[in-house]
């Protein structure tokens, strides 16, 4: 009995030590640690540059101050034809309106013809009893004077255009921007008939928040590129307000445009350069996004993946300028970086050659 029950113990022993004891495979089966699977990447080497700061605005083509003028009625005048559409381009002396003087303007303008002729007719009767001594010097020179008056007041209204139908036109190139005026309108003087906008004088209007303005100067060049448009246009700030417009909240901005590139009322985003930011200038594909939103790069440290977080200090069309403990002797994964965790192995990818 008592050997049976030895005899069953060295067997469980030989049991507990088989279970224990590691499988290993044969020669064959059992992969080196150098032929495990490795992960095939694109690197690039780390280089330090700069990037332009930038800061991204808003707004509408308009003329500016400068740019922007109004014809308005010199008299009481009615229109009898519109000959321009808004938006029209027009050249210098084109016909823009017709105008008649109202019958009041008319009856003015008679009034003042009228005048010149009692005048005249005065200053000859003066000079001739003067001559007979039946008048003084003094009466001459009052009757002259009254002949003069009433020829300014005639001037006037024949510049007014109260003599009777007159033509408005187009004092240099332009475009219209505003008619609010039609066929058969009665104006009074000083009413507006047409706005012109010199195609010289164009700028683009915007708007920037109170915390980005102070990175904007005047003279700061930016990149204009309407919506829509395939190819941006160069620009440069001509002014930036020191207040926030309480309409829009934004501090109002003007960037000047080149002459006949855009049109007035187009809308358009401008990238205002303001700086340089320097740091670690990598292609986008190397900076990845992890599930909480925080960016970061991945290295190859001696053929092993190494995360590494970085914050991005500016970008362009193609690169970003980034931070973070990086180190510089080693690549940075390009191609097949999303696929790595820290510690992965990898095969870096023979670089492809030129065509």
């Amino acid at each position: 009995m008592r050997r049976r029950l030895a005899l069953s113990g060295a067997l469980a022993g030989v049991l507990v030590l088989c279970l224990a004891a590691p499988t290993r495979l044969s020669g064959e089966e059992q992969p080196a640690a150098e032929e495990r699977p490795a992960a095939l990447v694109q690197v690039v080497r780390l280089t330090r540059s700069s990037l332009p700061r930038t800061v991204t605005v808003y707004g509408t083509v308009q003329p500016s101050a400068s740019a922007h003028r109004t014809i308005m009625a010199a008299a009481a005048v009615r229109v009898t034809a519109v000959l321009v559409h808004q938006g029209d381009a027009v050249t210098a002396d084109q016909p823009l309106l017709r105008l008649e003087p109202t019958p009041m303007a008319a009856a003015t303008y008679a009034q003042a013809q009228s005048a010149v002729r009692i005048a005249a007719s005065l200053v000859e009767r003066t000079r001739s009893l003067l001559t007979e001594h039946l008048a003084t010097a003094q009466q001459l020179a009052e009757a002259e004077k009254s002949l003069t008056d009433a020829r300014a007041s005639l001037a006037a209204l024949n510049a007014q255009g109260a003599a009777g139908a007159s033509v408005v036109r187009a004092p240099a190139p332009a475009i219209v921007t505003a008619l609010p005026v039609s066929p058969g309108a009665v104006l009074a003087e000083g009413a507006p008939m047409v706005e012109l906008a010199s195609q010289s004088g164009l700028v683009l209007r915007a708007g920037i928040t109170a915390t980005q303005a102070p990175q904007v100067a005047r003279g700061n060049h930016s990149s204009v590129l309407a919506f829509g448009a395939a190819r941006a246009v160069a620009g440069t700030v001509t002014a930036r307000g020191a207040a926030v417009d309480p309409a829009t909240g934004l501090v109002p901005l003007e960037i000047a445009l080149p002459e006949h590139t855009l049109l007035p009322g187009q809308p358009a985003r401008a990238s205002i350069t303001t700086g340089q930011v320097a740091g670690y200038v990598v292609p986008h594909e190397a900076v990845l996004i992890d599930d909480s939103g925080a960016t970061y790069v991945v290295q190859d440290v001696n053929g092993v993946a190494r995360r590494v977080p970085v914050r991005v200090l500016a970008s362009d069309d193609a690169h970003d300028a980034i931070e973070g403990a990086l180190d510089a002797a080693s690549p940075l994964v390009l191609s097949g970086n999303y696929q790595l965790q820290n510690g992965m192995r990898m095969r870096v990818a023979p670089a492809a050659k030129p065509p």
